[in-house]
C-alpha cells in the first residue's frame, strides 16, 4: 500500500463524521460524494494531505482519512457469518504470524480475515487460502483487491477436506462448520511447532474440534471466548453503551509436536 500523503485521483479514502457513520469511497474528478450531511466535491479533495478536515456543502467538517486495513474489512460486503475484529485480533495472535509467514486459511468467506492474515505475513509472506464456493472466491477477490492485499493471497476453489496441498506451513486458520474433520490434514501440512486456530459458533464444534486435536497429538490446546464492551464516555455520563455485540465465536488454539517415529 502506498505510503503517499497526499490524495489524488482514483484514491480511496475514509470520510470520518463519527465513530458510528464513516464512508469509505473512490476519488473521482468531476464527481460528488453524497450523505445526509451534504455532498463533498472530489475536486477540493485532490491535493489534500490525509488527515485534514473539509467541510460538506452544508458547512459538516468530515475528515479525510487513508483507509486503513481495517476499515476496508469493516466496509466489504459478506455473503458469511462476520468474523469481528475482537476475535481477529486473537486469531493474529495466538497463530503468531509475522513478515514472511505462510498461512493456510480455509474457508476464504467474504475475504476479511483473510486481508488481515496478509497483512500481517507482509509482502514476503503467503496466504493460502481455500473456499470450496466459487461465488463467495470472487466476492473475496474484490474485497481483497481492493484492500490492497491481493499480491499476497493465493485463492483456491477447492474443498480442504480433500486435503491441502502446501506443507511446512507456520499456521493453519479454520472457519469451518466441522473443522475437526480438517485437523489431522492440518498436522500434515504444519511445519513442526506450528499453530492451528479454529473459530466456532458453538461449543459442541469447539469440543469436537479439541478431541480431535488431542488425538493427533498437538499439544498447548486452550480454547476462550472474546467479548468486548464499548464505553459511551462524557463527563458525569461515562458507563457501557447500552447494546453491545455479545457471543461471536469460540477460538480454539494448539501447537503442533511432531510424533515419535
Amino acid at each position: 500500500m502506498s505510503d503517499r500523503k497526499t490524495i489524488q485521483e482514483d484514491d480511496d479514502v475514509l470520510l470520518f463524521l463519527d465513530v458510528k457513520r464513516t464512508f469509505l469511497t473512490k476519488v473521482r474528478i468531476g464527481q460528488s460524494f453524497h450523505t445526509h450531511r451534504g455532498y463533498i466535491h472530489f475536486d477540493d479533495l485532490i491535493g489534500r494531505t490525509f488527515g485534514e478536515k473539509v467541510k460538506s456543502s452544508l458547512g459538516v467538517d468530515f475528515v479525510v482519512f487513508k483507509p486503513n486495513i481495517l476499515d476496508y474489512t469493516r466496509k466489504m460486503v459478506h455473503a458469511t457469518q462476520v468474523i469481528y475484529p475482537k476475535d481477529m485480533g486473537l486469531i493474529v495472535v495466538h497463530s503468531a504470524i509475522g513478515q514472511g509467514s505462510r498461512v493456510i486459511e480455509a474457508g476464504t468467506g467474504s475475504g476479511a480475515l483473510t486481508s488481515i492474515l496478509a497483512n500481517f505475513v507482509g509482502s514476503t509472506g503467503r496466504v493460502y487460502s481455500y473456499e470450496i464456493r466459487p461465488e463467495f472466491l470472487e466476492k473475496a477477490r474484490k474485497n481483497i483487491e481492493r484492500a490492497g492485499m491481493l499480491g499476497r493471497v493465493e485463492l483456491k476453489n477447492k474443498d480442504v477436506a480433500l486435503g491441502i496441498d502446501e506443507k511446512d506451513i507456520d499456521a493453519v486458520v479454520l472457519d469451518l462448520a466441522a473443522p475437526w474433520t480438517i485437523i489431522p490434514k492440518a498436522y500434515e501440512a504444519l511445519k513442526g511447532g506450528g499453530t492451528i486456530v479454529s473459530f466456532s459458533p458453538t461449543i459442541e464444534q469447539v469440543v469436537n474440534t479439541v478431541e480431535a486435536l488431542e488425538a493427533e497429538g498437538f499439544v498447548g490446546i486452550e480454547a476462550s471466548e472474546c467479548i468486548a464492551r464499548r464505553i459511551k464516555v462524557k463527563r458525569g455520563q461515562t458507563r457501557p453503551e447500552t447494546l453491545m455485540i455479545g457471543h461471536t465465536g469460540y477460538l480454539t488454539y494448539a501447537r503442533k509436536a511432531i510424533k515419535e517415529a
